[in-house]
């Protein structure tokens, strides 16, 4: 059953690659001071083991992107990209102690009009996010005003607590899903403050992925749409 859901899912995915798709950073959750952290991109759908290939057909729709890191004293700073086979590849070497955030963001993405898949016309806006530990725990920054993203709250012993912010507000009662390998993942909802916290029992990756729909139609190089489909990722590498 497993192959043939995941067949089924590879046939239909070159048409919505870009409501079925998402991206997300991989780094190791902690890192040291003076010692070079390694950051990836990947584009595809984790829990099906689909990552698409840097110069397949996929990928290069959404490859606009840009990378920041955030240091634990809020300077920011743009990492360049090298492109490998199935991922984009920065890396960074920690000077302070604290948490560091990467933040992806890719605003630049052509209109899609899948009104025959009863979606509508729409522009995409994806936001990425992942934490380096460097030292003292703490908080992970938001820099994405104009859209939704996952923040991660300080540790809770042996809980994940995670916060969606949208529009530079924490968001109430929005859908937020966690993926992990062959098609296990879990919906869970945030409550008044836009948090959630759940455990992690096994020792793997973990890609957590929320979505937000702003009604409100405009135009993107000339073409117009009806709403903006705004996706934010978060991963955890335990």
């Amino acid at each position: 059953m497993k192959k043939l859901i995941a067949t089924l899912l590879l046939i239909t995915l070159p048409i919505l690659s870009a409501s079925a798709h998402y991206l997300w950073i991989e780094t190791n959750g902690t890192g040291a001071m003076g010692q070079a952290q390694e950051v990836r991109v990947h584009y595809g759908e984790y829990t099906y083991g689909v990552i698409e290939k840097v110069e397949g057909e996929a990928f290069p729709l959404v490859s606009k992107f840009t990378l920041w890191v955030i240091a634990p004293d809020g300077t920011k700073t743009q990492l360049s990209t090298k492109a490998k086979e199935d991922h984009y590849l920065a890396s960074f070497t920690p000077s302070q102690n604290g948490v560091y955030t990467i933040a992806l963001n890719n605003n630049e993405i052509n209109v899609i009009d899948y009104t025959q898949y009863d979606f509508g016309i729409f522009k995409t806006h994806y936001h990425s996010t992942a934490k380096v530990q460097v030292g003292t725990d703490g908080d992970t920054k938001t820099i994405n005003p104009d859209g939704i993203v996952v923040k991660q709250l300080e540790n809770d012993e042996d809980k994940i607590r995670l916060q969606v912010w949208y529009k530079g507000e924490p968001i109430a009662k929005n859908e937020l899903k966690i993926y992990v390998a062959d098609l296990w993942s879990k919906t869970l909802y945030t409550d008044d403050n836009g948090e959630v916290s759940f455990a992690l029992p096994w020792n793997t990756k973990y890609i957590v992925e929320t979505t937000a729909k702003e009604e409100i139609p405009g135009t993107y190089n000339g073409e117009a749409y009806e709403f903006i489909w705004h996706c934010a990722t978060y991963c955890i590498k335990k």
